[in-house]
């Protein structure tokens, strides 16, 4: 009995344990009220997002544009087509020739281009005639470039007014008769196709002068199908007389030509001129006086490459009735309305195929004394 009560005390003593609970302790106000504040914080937040969202639409969610974004180039075609500001640079002939020669594969322009004729003076320095070649670029702005290539340290007076102002280009020494002479032939080239405007190219001396006005001239050679150079086979000993054997493979004897070294190419043959590799160590080589290279070195290379595309004449009329190594020279006293008739009414050549008596638009050596008889005639002979 007694062990009874016992257990049921120590029972009732283990049930008093179990079901015994501790009191729970209450959170601390100041807890409450940072919880409280968080939640109120972030609902107005939201609340004012979303009216914000609502008032200013997808404009709220562009990007800001930084400024220092990346540089955009404006104007990228128009500064690719724009020429050289000046014609001074330091490109030598390497440089020069393979910046020249890049060709658009498109034919058509994307923007208007109005085709101009660069006038390429090769001269020993002065230009005693250029007053007449003033009057004759008169009122054709737009139409023409002008490039002087003279001996390297001369230096050109000219006004600012002046057509030939600040146009002489980087020169070297060109020796008559020798590939230096062809070197500076190229160099002109070179430098007047670094503008991209210019179509046709016209290589003339300073003792040369224009027998017609810009526009006849303008015209002539816009609506040539061909390139005016002369090209030949002599067959004496200034001709074929002068070839070498060692030109093989390259040129044979059948190929060799002969021509003036005046000539009038447009762009695509004068894009052959300036790039060419092949000819030229041959020519350089090869053809050395008594063989004179500027006559024969563009008239044979373009006779093989482009014999359909050229005129096989000259524009520029020159006097070799006196004989020797140098065309006659006309001075003052030789300069009458007579002389200019002889050359107007005297030939008869091809153009585009159909005959014509209009075969030369320039005219071959003037000494400085014949400018003031010249300009005196201009008008009513030459047209300007």
């Amino acid at each position: 009995m007694s062990a009874m009560k016992m257990l049921s005390r120590e029972e009732g003593k283990d049930g008093f344990s179990s079901a015994r609970t501790y009191p729970i302790r209450p959170v601390p106000m100041r807890i409450l009220q940072v919880l409280l504040f968080l939640f109120v914080s972030g609902l107005g937040f939201c609340i004012v997002s979303m009216n914000m969202i609502k008032y200013f639409g997808a404009i709220s969610m562009v990007p800001m544009r930084l400024p220092f974004g990346p540089c955009i180039e404006e104007n990228i075609l128009e500064s690719w087509i724009r020429p050289p500001s000046t014609l001074m640079h330091t490109m030598n002939d390497t440089e020069l020739f393979w910046r020249a020669t890049f060709v658009p594969q498109i034919k058509s322009y994307p923007y208007k281009r109005v085709p101009k004729v660069a006038f390429m003076f090769l001269t020993r320095g002065p230009l005693p005639l250029a007053p007449l070649w003033e009057r004759f670029f008169q009122g054709n702005e737009g139409h023409y470039s002008i490039y002087v290539h003279s001996v390297p340290d001369y230096r050109a007076n000219f006004s600012n007014s002046s057509v030939f102002c600040d146009r002489q280009i980087p020169s070297q020494v060109a020796e008559w008769g020798k590939m230096s002479m062809c070197d500076a032939e190229r160099r002109l080239l070179a430098n007047a196709m670094l503008d991209l405007a210019n179509e046709w190219f016209v290589l003339v001396s300073e003792a040369c002068i224009p027998l017609r006005n810009f526009t006849i001239v303008y015209r002539y050679l816009a609506r040539s199908h061909y390139s005016f150079m002369g090209s030949y086979d002599e067959r004496g000993p200034y001709g074929r007389g002068r070839y070498d054997k060692n030109m093989v493979p390259e040129v044979t004897l059948a190929q060799w030509r002969k021509g003036s070294q005046w000539f009038e190419v447009n762009r695509e043959l004068a894009v052959r001129i300036v790039q060419d590799k092949v000819y030229y160590p041959k020519f350089k080589v090869f053809c050395q006086p008594a063989c004179y290279v500027d006559e024969h070195y563009f008239p044979t290379m373009l006779t093989i490459q482009t014999p359909h595309l050229l005129a096989n004449r000259t524009l520029t009329w020159t006097d070799w009735s006196k004989g020797g190594p140098h065309p006659a020279t006309f001075g003052r006293n030789d300069i009458t309305e007579k002389l200019f008739e002889k050359i107007f009414d005297s030939y008869i050549c091809s153009y585009n195929h159909q005959p014509v008596t209009l075969c030369y638009l320039f005219a071959r050596k003037f000494a400085p004394s014949a400018l003031e008889p010249l300009l005196a005639i201009a008008d009513t002979v030459f047209g300007y």
